[in-house]
């Protein structure tokens, strides 16, 4: 079952940003534009996981964060805040006041997704796959390593993330645009042929014992992953 995760963000630009890439990741998102109405969406259906903007309408992010402490109900609520105040005194009130983690403002998705698995991971460990496998493919997000039929493979970072991406949505196509936003994050500066250095660099990796390619080039479209 797929976690829920309640994004409280007032800039209706960011809010879509950041429902469509956590769908991506496979999240269950529900979207609210002040602080008042998150509170109300958590006591009807309490998600897994708040997303929470410091600077809200009605109610600060601060207070949300506060009230949600203070009820039995969702004092363990696991919750991510974000805030352009970059200050250290601001981070600790923030994380004083209860947030479990706290991002600054403009940030990447790739480091955004990164930080609500590390929370769920350490707070809720069952929501949260260490590993995922397809055919003999294993990649385990904990030891950032992945094996082939046993065999450990040695790859970058990037290729990494890459294979994280697919082996999650294996037999879906996704064009270079869409990796270059997964992968690198959004917005990006780079050349959409990146994507084409890595996906040779990940293939190699794969395939470095002589087995079959699980990458597979659909023209003019991008790549899929289709494990045996």
């Amino acid at each position: 079952m797929a976690a829920s995760i309640l994004v409280v963000e007032d800039e209706d630009s960011l809010a879509t940003l950041l429902q469509y890439n956590l769908v991506k990741e496979g999240y269950d998102v529900s979207l609210s534009a002040d602080g008042e109405e998150a509170l109300m969406m958590i006591g009807e259906r309490q998600p897994d996981m708040v997303v929470l903007d410091w600077m809200l309408p009605t109610l600060s992010g601060i207070e949300v964060c506060r009230r949600i402490r203070q009820r039995v109900s969702t004092r363990n609520l696991p919750i991510l805040m974000l805030t352009a105040r970059a200050e250290e005194s601001d981070r600790i009130r923030g994380l004083d006041t209860g947030a479990d983690d706290y991002l600054i403002k403009p940030f990447s998705m790739v480091e955004l997704c990164a930080r609500i698995r590390a929370v769920l991971r350490r707070i809720r460990p069952g929501l949260v796959e260490d590993q995922v496998s397809q055919g003999d493919i294993t990649v385990d997000r904990i030891a950032h390593r992945v094996t082939r039929g046993g065999r450990e493979l040695r790859m970058g970072p990037t290729e990494f993330r890459l294979l994280d991406h697919f082996i999650q949505r294996p037999g879906r196509v996704f064009s270079r645009e869409q990796l270059l936003d997964a992968v690198w994050g959004s917005p990006v500066e780079i050349e959409t042929r990146t994507v084409d250095v890595h996906i040779g660099r990940l293939r190699r990796a794969l395939t470095l014992d002589g087995d079959d390619d699980p990458i597979r080039t659909v023209r003019s479209a991008g790549y899929a992953f289709d494990a045996s």
